[in-house]
């Protein structure tokens, strides 16, 4: 058995275009390795190939080359089999009005194979907060408790990966906290998540690794930690302890400013120079510091450093 979730390979996908609009590449020769136990993050922009990567996964695309292996299963040899190893929450919220959630919970795993005795329709509810609403017409469930409901339906053939695209779109915070702590929870479980999002806290918060992908292709595969520390851009302000009406002499060599006459914003590179240093320019100016406060980059800077072109 490998140690991946989900290989991927050199894996193509282009749309024929009808008339004289020639063709569209939405994926251009991706290679991926997601471990198993991960939290996996997949960003990118709109129109940058995500959904059309999970769709080739869900069956519901054909790829134009390239391989696909979920849980050690080719989508080519083994379709059937790769498809029940993965459970796809999608960005739309679909259900059927008429039919409670127990019901369809009940329908969905009579459609993946899995027998009446080992069905957990009400243990999933109960996971994704809806045991309470078990017995209600669906359609008289909120929007929030519709994408918690969509949750439930990927996880009742008890799958070893789940891919999220874009979970918490259009939910307020409470709803989006309490689906990340879902997820940690099915994680621990020993559940491999793939997460699309367009919240870049999201992915920052939850996530082991993160693939950025832009116009069908990976730009960047890296642990977390690795990414942000691409962009090793710093930011201290100083409170200084009296008024300046400029710039301290021995900051010339940095990116130097007053915010106002007793804050002085210097940002640095980190590799290059340390915040001790920093102090004692202030202090060697002849000024003392009432306070400092700090901070650096995040995954939104690499995101838009990466994707500006």
């Amino acid at each position: 058995m490998s140690d991946h979730a989900i290989e991927i390979s050199n894996l193509n996908k282009t749309y024929k275009a009808s008339g004289k609009a020639g063709e569209k590449v939405a994926l251009r020769d991706v290679s991926l390795t997601i471990p198993k136990g991960s939290i996996y993050g997949l960003l990118g922009p709109n129109g940058a190939g995500k959904s059309t990567m999970i769709n080739i996964m869900a069956g519901l695309v054909m790829k134009t080359s390239g391989t696909l292996k979920i849980w050690d299963r080719d989508i080519d040899a083994e379709p059937e089999n790769a498809k029940a190893a993965i459970g796809i929450v999608p960005q739309e919220i679909n259900y059927d009005p008429f039919f409670s959630p127990r019901r369809l919970l009940d329908i969905q795993a009579g459609m993946y194979g899995v027998p009446k005795e080992e069905r957990k329709s009400m243990e999933l509810l109960d996971l994704v907060g809806l045991k309470d609403k078990a017995d209600a017409y669906t359609r008289s469930l909120s929007g929030g408790m519709k994408r918690r409901l969509l949750l439930a339906k990927a996880l009742v053939h008890t799958p070893p990966i789940l891919v999220l695209d874009e979970p918490t779109a259009g939910v307020d915070v409470e709803l989006r906290q309490m689906l990340w702590e879902r997820v940690r929870m099915l994680n621990k479980r020993g559940v491999t998540i793939l997460l699309t999002t367009h919240y870049l806290e999201e992915a920052e918060e939850l996530c082991d690794k993160i693939a950025i992908i832009n116009h069908g292709q990976i730009i960047v595969n890296e642990d977390k930690r690795t990414l942000v520390g691409r962009l090793d851009n710093k930011e201290i302000v100083f409170t200084l302890d009296r008024e300046a009406a400029n710039v301290p002499a021995g900051f010339e060599g940095y990116y130097a400013s007053l915010d106002d006459a007793r804050h002085l914003r210097v940002r640095y590179a980190a590799k290059e120079t340390s915040a001790g240093q920093l102090i004692a320019l202030v202090q060697n100016a002849g000024y003392g510091i009432a306070d400092i406060t700090t901070d650096q980059s995040n995954l939104e800077d690499v995101f838009l450093n990466l994707t500006r072109a």
